[in-house]
């Protein structure tokens, strides 16, 4: 079911399944996905008793900023409050929250600065907070040349690009980042749609200048900004998943991020999986969120 809601700065549109009773699970994607990546998760989930709410992030689909004058700011403190502000809308005292890329970002930033609002974590890619002070550090080689669209985003030939043909260059990402993984046209088009929202590329282009400190954040959004540069630790329970042919992931995997889990963790690696886990692999993906709710005191 389509819903929406007055959060924060924005309209959130979201679709939201299952009994209003169940166990709430916000499920979150990233870029450039939606929604749909989900709609294989979603009736697992549903099947055994959860409330899955499924947002579009700012910049996607039907969700709108309520005033012009909010920055059109696609920094991670605006995706981690954004999330929070939408627990308060809906009256969600805690939920557990799975997701990956900006999603991800946004759910391990709940769950590391407002742990009493989290059940659990479910994150692709292991732990999602950016290190902006470092950003500038180079990589090696073949994880600088993954980056590429990340570079070009720090143009103006970038920002023509991307708002002159979307679709190519989205779906370009997505052949880069999910080799192996063979989607068809209409499940493209059915995520591409959400690319033409009006806020899109800005929310794009201001995320991939903020993360390298070229470009300032929302000011109202700088305390958190503050609180994530100390890349504070997630205590939540929390079950990572990495996908073995991920052409975005650095080379090495995310291993080196353990220690950032002070409280209960399991890593697991989906071999032949890509950078859109839930709708490559969406059984994996609600089987990590099961198990992981199956071992709450609530579960």
């Amino acid at each position: 079911m389509l819903r929406s809601v007055d959060a924060g700065v924005l309209k959130i549109a979201f679709e939201e399944n299952g009994r209003p009773d169940g166990w709430p699970v916000l499920l979150m994607h990233g870029f450039p996905y939606d929604v749909h990546a989900y709609d294989a998760v979603t009736p697992i989930l549903v099947s055994a008793g959860a409330r899955v709410i499924v947002p579009w992030l700012r910049g996607y689909g039907p969700t709108r900023f309520l005033s012009p004058e909010t920055p059109r700011s696609g920094e991670q403190a605006a995706l981690g409050k954004d999330l929070l502000d939408l627990l308060d809308a809906l009256q969600i005292r805690s939920a557990l929250l799975a997701g990956y890329d900006w999603g991800g970002r946004a759910a391990c930033i709940v769950s590391a600065l407002w742990p009493q609002r989290v059940q659990g974590l479910v994150s692709q890619n292991s732990y999602n907070i950016q290190d902006i002070a470092r950003s500038g550090q180079p990589q090696a080689p073949e994880n600088e040349m993954r980056l590429w669209y990340q570079y070009y985003f720090h143009s103006e030939r970038g920002r023509r690009g991307l708002a002159q043909d979307r679709r190519a260059f989205c779906r370009l990402l997505w052949r880069l980042w999910s080799p192996e993984w063979q989607f068809d046209d209409a499940a493209f088009e059915r995520t591409a749609e959400s690319f033409d929202n009006p806020d899109f590329v800005e929310v794009v282009i201001h995320s991939y200048r903020h993360r390298f400190g070229l470009v300032a954040g929302d000011p109202l959004l700088a305390p958190i900004e503050r609180q994530l540069a100390a890349q504070p630790p997630i205590t939540v329970p929390a079950v990572t998943l990495d996908g073995d042919a991920d052409g975005v992931l650095a080379l090495g995997g995310t291993a080196k991020h353990a220690p950032h889990f002070t409280g209960p963790h399991e890593h697991r690696v989906l071999r032949g999986g890509g950078h859109n886990l839930p709708q490559e692999r969406p059984e994996a993906f609600a089987a990590a969120v099961l198990d992981l709710h199956s071992r709450l005191p609530s579960g």
